[in-house]
């Protein structure tokens, strides 16, 4: 079997869901160590979180770039390849590495049956420690605690902001799930959150008490003025205990990515000294984020007349706020949404926001076993007194629209990266000339 094949067919949790999850650290301690320890050649950040931790992770990595490391970031999932997983400087590992790699530790994946995640997580590690880097940015796929990527001893632990997603896994309520995700706080090792409710507060603050781990809330200790927001860039002034910022410019857009922005310029000040001496990293760390870290699918926009945009949320607190960035648009036609999701996700929810915002919607019928039915999600929408315009692949609800937008219309391709990943290839290509919109 081709070994990029081979790693795919390794039980897959984005496919199976929770038939493919195996929790618990044992596994990725054995391949690691027959790989001589790779997770230990650099220092690394570790991020948690239900939404965010993957911007937050891009925007740590582009300002640890700027500042001239050579940063590895570990993401998941991916939209296109596996390598996506495994960047450095921005730039994903060789397929030729990746299935260089696995012929080498065929026999050891024989021997230890790891999870995909489990396999790419240690060869993101191997990648790193081969190409020297000086520093890895590492995000957690699932949880926290029990996550193959917890083996770190991080320089520093990051928590995003705790929601209802997983519920089957990781708890019905945000305090156990914020529990799990504080998991990942580690003896004597700060720990850095940006959560907003008070009962998460608690359990981080309680959790890193227990572990003697320096605890730094966001709000706490910074402070910002939102100067303005006119997309693709958001405006702001910001004070930390370190210095004062004067307008700095968000490369993503969106109200919900400027948390993300300052939990990681707030991190970069714990752990990057470069950062004390000069503040053009994180200028340019944060204003060229995609291009410094290799970032896609977040509120990207791919087209402007008409306005499309994709965006991989998946849930509705992510759904919420890829809606509200959108409302800053000057959409005077008709808005469609291609849109499907996965069986763990609260499809009721999101069918609901897309229809109260106006959306109608072509339900994407996702090739897994762990997606949602396109019937059921039909039914959702209608029963959210929506508008369904038909069912079937990204590429042929793409097709379907061909035929009936206008110039003031607005496309959103949203609901899980399977959704994003599939929209054809030319779209993403156009994005280059896709940043001229002015919202109102």
């Amino acid at each position: 079997m081709d070994p990029l094949s081979y790693l795919q067919a390794l039980p897959r949790f984005a496919d199976q869901g929770a038939d493919a999850y195996q929790p618990g650290l044992e596994r990725i301690r054995v391949l690691l160590e027959a790989m001589g320890q790779p997770h230990q050649a650099y220092p690394s950040v570790h991020i948690a979180g239900t939404n965010g931790k993957g911007s937050t992770a891009s925007f740590l990595a582009a300002i640890a770039r700027s500042a001239g490391y050579r940063v590895g970031l570990h993401t998941s999932p991916h939209l296109w390849q596996v390598t996506e997983r495994m960047r450095v400087d921005g730039q994903p590992a060789p397929i030729t590495w990746l299935k260089a790699a696995v012929v080498r530790y065929r026999d050891l994946f024989e021997q230890v049956r790891p999870s995909f995640f489990e396999a790419t997580v240690a060869l993101s590690f191997l990648y790193f420690a081969e190409q020297q880097v000086a520093l890895a940015v590492v995000e957690v796929g699932l949880g926290g605690r029990l996550d193959a990527t917890n083996v770190l001893l991080p320089r520093l632990a990051i928590i995003t902001s705790i929601g209802l997603d997983h519920t089957d896994l990781l708890g019905d309520t945000v305090v156990a799930i914020a529990r799990e995700k504080a998991g990942i706080i580690k003896p004597g090792i700060p720990v850095l959150t940006s959560a907003l409710q008070p009962e998460v507060q608690a359990v981080v603050r309680e959790v890193a008490a227990a572990h003697g781990a320096p605890y730094h809330l966001l709000w706490d200790e910074v402070r910002y003025e939102l100067v303005s927001e006119a997309p693709p860039l958001t405006h702001l002034n910001v004070h930390t205990p370190l210095r004062h910022y004067e307008g700095l410019q968000i490369g993503l857009p969106g109200r919900h990515q400027v948390a993300n922005a300052l939990l990681a310029l707030r991190a970069a000040e714990l752990v990057l000294p470069e950062v004390a001496h000069h503040p053009t990293a994180v200028t340019e760390g944060l204003r060229d984020v995609c291009r410094l870290s290799g970032l896609r699918g977040r509120f990207d926009v791919l087209r402007t007349c008409p306005l499309v945009v994709a965006d991989v949320a998946h849930n509705p607190d992510g759904l919420a706020s890829v809606l509200a960035t959108l409302a800053q648009y000057p959409i005077a036609g008709q808005r469609y949404a291609l849109w499907g999701a996965l069986r763990d996700k609260d499809a009721a929810t999101m069918a609901h926001q897309l229809v109260a915002a106006g959306f109608a919607v072509y339900v994407v019928a996702l090739e897994s076993h762990r997606a949602w039915p396109a019937n059921a999600l039909v039914d959702l929408v209608h029963q959210a007194g929506g508008h369904v315009l038909g069912a079937g692949t990204v590429l042929e609800g793409w097709a379907l629209l061909q035929q009936h937008l206008q110039p003031t219309d607005a496309v959103l391709i949203t609901g899980s990266h399977q959704v994003v990943a599939g929209l054809p290839a030319s779209l993403w290509e156009s994005k280059a000339a896709a940043l001229s919109l002015v919202p109102r």
